[in-house]
């Protein structure tokens, strides 16, 4: 199998991976949870949430828009895997790849539903962070490990440019 192979199917697996993961821990969540429910105590529960908007509940009621704004992100991390992803380190390939999923799965819910299923709850007390589900944690993950490349990838993850060695007549 050729390392483009390789990239295309860990960029591919991930992506579809984490769509089946989303969508059936949403639909289990929908399905068994009525009321909040104590995963680590108060620290992690579940419980249902219908996010209208966007990323920690931004640009609320606008399902639509992000839908249609969700299909030029695919897009756009479809060409880049093409471009860049054969090119660079793997790691590349799985980033974009939990990038590809996430997007993937939110924009499921959003074209079915006209919302985000988000069911993840975490804080201490009555302070708590967003709601997420799985699509969220892995764009969340895909954003660090981009981010991560953009400031360290070239000097850890490229092979060091080696000129050809120079004919001798």
């Amino acid at each position: 199998m050729s390392n483009a192979s390789r990239r295309w199917l860990l960029f591919g697996g991930l992506a579809a991976g984490i769509v089946v993961a989303d969508q059936l821990s949403k639909a289990w969540v929908v399905a068994n949870v009525s009321r909040p429910t104590d995963v680590i105590g108060n620290l992690v529960r579940l419980r249902v949430v219908h996010n209208t908007g966007g990323i920690f509940g931004l640009f609320g009621d606008s399902a639509p828009l992000l839908a249609a704004a969700s299909l030029l992100v695919i897009g756009l991390i479809a060409l880049y895997q093409l471009r860049e992803g054969l090119r660079y380190h793997w790691l590349l390939s799985g980033a974009l790849g939990l990038l590809l999923g996430g997007a993937v799965g939110n924009l499921l819910d959003r074209l079915r539903l006209g919302y985000v299923v988000d069911f993840v709850d975490a804080g201490l007390g009555e302070a708590r962070w967003y709601t997420f589900n799985v699509a969220d944690s892995a764009i969340s993950i895909a954003i660090v490990l981009l981010v991560g490349i953009s400031l360290i990838g070239d000097r850890v993850l490229r092979q060091p440019y080696q000129p050809a060695a120079a004919s001798r007549p």
